[in-house]
Parts: structure tokens; C-alpha cells; sequence
């Protein structure tokens, strides 16, 4: 495969993905090369995270920096791991101009105009000729220092709502001189970007650019062909299909499950017939079957992996070798990528607790112990599963159904593919034994070496008077479902907005009551706009700072915490209940003393599924 001068061993490429793993001075660590080395076995190129030009337009405090030349060495060492894999190594170079991130300090924003984008808090300044001319050298200077460091290409940053598209977007673009009015002025700044860096290195470069930003007054399809067009005549050596503006439309940049799978992958084709230099396509491409369906309908020619290479760095090999190997699959959930990058903690997954921690050496236990392990949701299979690899014999006991609370994760309204993370682990526990059964002391006691107690959480109910009959996340089962009627939800964080969002769609007039001063408090960024804008959609009545005290048959009380305003919710059918978790430890408490005794998951801290699956692989890998 060839993109521009270079040759690749194939057509599969890492897409960048930001990681966040620096202390907040730009440098390069060994944890970044160590994750991007684990993934660069198979892949043709790596592609990595945007790098900043400029301190003071970052999009993360952690962000990999690339404005001065004392960091050439740094990313040298990155570009020296990468190559000996046998991939090559491309640098992203962006200017996130009114997106640069808020909470850092010292950012300053800047657009094409003072368009402040809506969920933005920092009004931008238009850039002026000086100031054009000043971040274009910015990016000149950038992609000089990349081949200094011996980058193989390099690819510019022309979609997603960043600077390059701010200027090219009708919505944001309201200038009247030379940069702005009609779409050949528009395309100006960009392509003499990407003309000064072809004067000025041999490196190929690759476009990125969105098919289509997904709102009515963005770039869409016809403007992509159009300017993929012209950036081929300019120079560009590939072109490379995303989706959506980080500002206008965040869930299609990035690509949510409850986002459509395949339209960017259309969107590619479409500009493929267009142009005649080589397409890349992205967005949620995580299953084997979704590469097929790229190849044999000739929709690209390089094929970008992110998510997917994150919960498992072998997938591009596991396919490329065409073996049927199990893989750690991503289901778009963010919850473990972007939802821990946004919180500070660093690039995490859900499903893949070794993610970031590439550096340590799993081994097998010299001394084989045997293990029984009590509950088989995600925290109890994670375990077993780790244990397993680690040598020791291992016993699965799971009272019900083995998934445990997580089956009810893939229930809720357009969240089906969470159920690929429960059948990866069925899969990879074929060979464990499991034991159905409702569990006691004698099945344990003097019969294992240690108990490991993955029991998991129930539901906390509070003191509420005539709370007799309610349901929980049980109600989601289909011979559960109530259709047509008028149901109240007690809590309003995740658990209880994704039972209320789903119980919408079955024609229920649904209110919700929440303690605290707002709802889905503890939902990952995008996963909580959306839930919330279903609700929205659906006239779900929402009652925040409330308190429920009582239940008087299809009555129920409440009252304001502030002022103490008494509200009666009338006819009511249905309550479910979602007002938190506490940990189920009996079990484990009985048996301390009599044997080693570990609690991992929501046993040992409630948490959300990152946590239950990091909880058991860090404790079982050190046992």
C-alpha cells in the first residue's frame, strides 16, 4: 500500500487518540511510548494524538506539546519505538482555535470571527491578517520539527470544528475579506497551510477532514467532496473521512454508540469516487465484519482504528491473520476513553483494565493456588478470567446468570452493544469452571485457598413511608416493560435517567425525582446529553432538590428542600426506585478469618463498570 512516498505493510492505521498521560508540561513519557509501541505491532502507521503548537491553545493540560525544538529528542524516542515495530509514524498536527480547552488558565481562543460556540463558555476573538499569518507559521514550524524527528507523514487537521474548520464552516466563518464570504475564500487559510508545508518538507501529508458536520449550518457532504477536490489539487497525498464538529455536533465526533454505525464509512466512499488519491475512513469500525463490509463495498483504502486498538491492542493482527481469536471489543461507550481523560485521570477503557499500564509485566504465579471466586458479573469474570492467565485453578460460582447486574447495561434504549463485553467474557471463561448455585460456607471453607468476593451491589432503598411495591432496573427485562403509563422514578442519576429514557419509548408518561441539585451526575459527558435531551424530547418531568416522604396508594408525596413546598404526584402506577447502590459484602464478612478473604468490584467500592474490571485485575494480578 502506498500513501504518498511511503510504502505501508497493509491498509490498516492507528487513528489518533488522545491519551493524557504527561504531568502537564508537554513532554513525551515512557508510558506514552509504551502504549503506543503495544499497538503498533500489526498496524501499517500510527497516527498519534494531536500535538499542540502553541502552549496556549491546548486542548488537555496533559496535551503532547511539539512548539519547541528542545522536544525534537522526546518525540524521536516516540518515532524510534514506533518504526521498530515495523510501523510508521505519523504526527497530527491541530489548532483547536475556540475549542481550545477552558480550564486551563493561560488558553487564549481564537476563530475565524467571534462566533462563540454554543457549548463553549469563552467568546473567541477573529483572528486578524497578523495573527492568520503568525498560527499558519505555527503550523509550518511544527511539521519542519516532525521530519527533523523523523516522521514518516504527517496529517492536518481540517475537520472536527477545529481551526481549519472553523474557517471552512459557513457557521463560524463571518468574515468579509479575503478568508471569508464564499467557499474559495473560505478554503484559503487551510490550503495555504498545507501548501507552505509541501514547500517546505518532503513529508506526505494527510487531510483530515469531516464529511459532513452534522448540522444545518455546517460543511456537508458536497462541501467535503468539493474540498477534498481541491486539496488533492493542492497536494494532499490522502484524505482521511471523519464526522461532525467537537463544537456543533459532539456525539458524531465522537462517534457514540447512539450514533449510527456506517455513515462515515458511506460518507468516505462518496469522496473516494470523487478523488483519486487514497481515503481513509474512521468511526466505530470495532468489529471484524465492519472491515469486510469497508473492503468488499470499496468504501476506502486505508481503514483507521482508535477505539478499537485501545481495548485491544492485538485487534489489527487477530484480523489480519484471519484466526478466529477472541477480542477485547470497544462498545463506544467513551466511558473508559474519553470519560476518564475529561475527569483528568488519564486514557483509561471499560473493558481493557491494561490499558495505560503497558509498562507492567504480567506473570504467571510461580506458586498455583486455588481459587474460588464468589459472583460472576464483570468483576467476578474479570477476575477468574485474570487469575486463570496467572496459572492458578479457579472456581466461578454465580448464583443467577453470569454478567450479574451488567446485563442490565445493554437494556436501555440504544445501548445494545454493550452486550459485547458480557458474550467476550462468556467467551473467554469456556474454559473455568462455573458452578450455578446458591452459595454457603461449607461449599468454601477448608475446599479453596482464598475467596475472592465479587458480590457485587444492591439497590440502597431509604426510609420512605408506605414504600411497599417498587421496582429497579429489573423493570427493563421485556416481560417487565409497562406500556401506557404513569410512572415516577425516585433518584435521577445514571441508573434511573436510562430506566426513565427507556420507558418513554413504550408510551409511558414518566417524572423523575432527584434528590440532588441536578440529574446524571455521574454520567460520562456525552452519554448525559443525550439521555437528557431524550428526556427533553419526551416531556419528561423532572423534579430536582426533592425529597420523597411518602406513599399514600397511588399517591405520592414530596417536598421541596428548599422552602419545604409540599408536590403530589397523582395516579401514579408504577415507582422504580434508583436512589444508589451499597455493596453486598455478608458473604465475604462471614468468611474473614477462616480463609484469605479479597473483595474486588462494587463489594469493595460501588463504582461503574471501568472500576469493577480495574478492581479485579489489579488485585488478582499481584496474587
Amino acid at each position: 500500500m502506498k500513501l504518498g512516498s511511503i510504502e505501508l505493510r497493509n491498509n490498516i492505521i492507528m487513528a489518533p487518540v488522545k491519551t493524557g498521560y504527561n504531568s502537564g508540561n508537554g513532554e513525551i513519557t515512557d508510558r506514552h511510548i509504551a502504549f503506543w509501541e503495544r499497538r503498533a505491532n500489526d498496524v501499517a502507521a500510527i497516527i498519534f494524538e494531536p500535538f499542540y503548537l502553541d502552549k496556549h491553545v491546548r486542548e488537555l493540560p496533559t496535551q503532547i506539546g511539539f512548539d519547541k525544538e528542545e522536544q525534537i529528542e522526546g518525540h524521536k524516542k516516540l518515532v524510534s519505538a514506533v518504526k521498530n515495530k515495523g510501523a510508521k509514524a505519523i504526527a497530527h498536527l491541530n489548532h483547536p482555535g475556540r475549542m481550545a480547552n477552558p480550564k486551563i488558565p493561560d488558553n487564549v481562543f481564537y476563530s475565524a470571527s467571534d462566533v462563540q460556540c454554543p457549548n463553549h463558555p469563552k467568546q473567541p476573538k477573529a483572528l486578524c491578517l497578523e495573527g492568520i499569518k503568525e498560527i499558519q507559521q505555527k503550523y509550518v514550524n511544527t511539521a519542519v520539527r516532525a521530519e527533523k524527528a523523523g516522521y514518516d507523514a504527517l496529517e492536518i487537521q481540517f475537520g472536527l470544528g477545529y481551526l481549519i474548520a472553523q474557517f471552512l464552516s459557513p457557521e463560524s466563518n463571518k468574515r468579509n475579506d479575503i478568508y471569508g464570504g464564499s467557499f474559495e475564500n473560505r478554503i484559503l487559510f487551510g490550503l495555504e497551510i498545507l501548501k507552505e508545508i509541501k514547500e517546505k518538507t518532503s513529508l506526505p501529508v494527510i487531510a483530515r477532514i469531516s464529511g459532513d458536520e452534522m448540522h444545518p449550518e455546517g460543511m456537508n457532504i458536497d462541501d467535503a467532496i468539493r474540498l477534498a477536490k481541491r486539496l488533492e489539487k493542492e497536494g494532499a497525498d490522502a484524505i482521511h473521512v471523519t464526522a461532525g464538529s467537537a463544537c456543533l455536533t459532539p456525539p458524531w465526533y465522537y462517534q457514540h454508540h447512539f450514533i449510527p454505525k456506517g455513515k462515515n464509512w458511506e460518507m468516505a466512499g462518496k469522496i473516494k469516487e470523487a478523488v483519486k488519491v487514497p481515503v481513509i475512513t474512521v468511526g466505530q469500525i470495532n468489529e471484524f465484519n465492519d472491515i469486510d463490509k469497508i473492503k468488499n463495498e470499496k468504501l476506502a483504502d486505508f481503514i483507521a482504528l482508535g477505539r478499537a486498538l485501545i481495548a485491544d491492542p492485538d485487534f489489527a493482527g487477530k484480523y489480519l491473520r484471519n484466526k478466529n481469536e477472541n477480542y477485547r471489543p470497544c462498545s463506544a461507550c467513551l466511558t473508559g476513553c474519553l470519560g476518564r481523560i475529561k475527569i483528568g485521570k488519564g486514557l483509561q477503557c471499560e473493558i481493557n483494565p491494561l490499558v495505560g499500564k503497558e509498562l507492567e509485566i504480567f506473570t504467571k504465579s510461580e506458586n498455583q493456588k486455588n481459587f474460588a471466586v464468589i459472583g460472576g458479573g464483570l468483576s467476578g469474570m474479570e477476575a477468574a478470567y485474570t487469575l486463570n492467565k496467572r496459572g492458578h485453578k479457579v472456581t466461578l460460582f454465580e448464583k443467577n446468570k453470569l454478567g450479574g447486574q451488567f446485563n442490565y447495561a445493554p437494556m436501555p434504549s440504544q445501548k445494545e452493544s454493550l452486550k459485547k463485553q458480557i458474550d467476550y467474557y462468556l467467551n473467554e471463561l469456556k474454559n473455568i469452571k462455573v458452578i450455578q448455585k446458591e452459595i454457603k460456607e461449607e461449599d468454601i471453607i477448608g475446599k479453596f485457598d482464598t475467596a475472592i468476593i465479587a458480590t457485587g451491589s444492591e439497590p440502597f432503598v431509604p426510609s420512605i413511608n408506605g414504600l411497599n411495591n417498587f421496582h429497579w432496573a429489573e423493570i427493563l427485562e421485556k416481560e417487565n416493560i409497562p406500556k401506557g403509563k404513569n410512572i415516577l422514578v425516585i433518584g435521577g442519576g445514571l441508573i434511573g435517567v436510562e430506566i426513565a429514557n427507556t420507558l418513554v419509548d413504550y408510551k409511558n408518561k414518566v417524572t423523575i425525582v432527584e434528590l440532588l441539585d441536578d440529574i446524571a451526575r455521574d454520567m460520562e459527558m456525552i452519554t448525559r446529553k443525550l439521555n437528557l435531551m431524550k428526556l427533553k424530547k419526551n416531556n419528561v418531568e423532572i423534579f430536582t432538590g426533592t425529597k420523597v416522604v411518602s406513599v399514600e396508594g397511588s399517591t405520592v408525596i414530596a417536598e421541596k428542600l428548599e422552602g419545604n413546598e409540599k408536590i403530589s404526584f397523582e395516579n401514579i402506577d408504577v415507582i422504580v426506585l434508583a436512589t444508589g447502590m451499597k455493596p453486598v459484602r455478608r458473604f465475604g464478612e462471614n468468611l474473614k478469618g477462616k480463609m484469605d478473604v479479597y473483595f474486588v468490584g462494587d463489594a469493595n467500592q460501588v463504582g461503574d463498570a471501568v472500576t469493577a474490571i480495574q478492581s479485579a485485575y489489579n488485585t488478582c494480578k499481584e496474587l
